[in-house]
């Protein structure tokens, strides 16, 4: 495999990185199973084999991308001149935490540790910003991303039903760095 720069995203990346296919195919999910009570409410997932293979949409739009790429750190994997991958996070959601909002591999390139590298040079970014904890956010039916968030030494740390226009339920994971 050729070596994978990860670099700081500039503006002609974005043509490619927004064609990028953002969907993922799985075959599982983890189901939110909620139950209010008088006086409690509990909340618990389960990971759930789908009758069936299922696309699961990335709940950001590529015009979004094109329209906010420049207000957050973002960087991009690139194989030679060809961006190949990106992520995006800030320090801005919560206090000493990097929030790694995006991560999005081209079809043809995942499952080769570049999404690795990214969250790797995300925590990188915290660390030289004295940030203590690193949260990754993603959809309850993106059960590949949860797969590698749990590789990567992540807690489930909560979730939000109410978070994404998509109305999928986002879920979060965190890890000291």
């Amino acid at each position: 495999m050729a070596e994978i720069e990860i670099r700081n995203t500039i503006s002609t990346d974005l043509g490619r990185l927004m064609t990028i296919d953002h969907a993922v195919e799985t075959d599982y999910v983890w189901q939110l199973d909620l139950h209010r009570d008088s006086g409690q409410v509990d909340a618990s997932f389960r990971e759930v084999r789908l009758p069936r293979t299922v696309r699961v949409v990335h709940p950001r739009t590529a015009r979004e991308l094109a329209d906010t790429w420049h207000l957050r750190p973002m960087l991009s994997a690139m194989n030679g001149l060809e961006a190949i991958a990106y992520i995006r996070f800030t320090d801005l959601i919560m206090p000493h935490a990097v929030w790694i909002t995006d991560v999005l591999v081209a079809k043809d390139w995942r499952r080769r540790g570049i999404a690795r590298k990214l969250i790797a040079a995300a925590e990188s970014w915290g660390v030289q910003r004295e940030l203590r904890l690193a949260v990754i956010e993603t959809q309850s039916k993106n059960y590949p991303a949860v797969r590698l968030i749990q590789k990567l030494g992540y807690e489930f740390c909560g979730y939000n039903d109410q978070y994404y226009a998509t109305r999928d339920v986002a879920l979060f994971f965190s890890r000291t760095i």
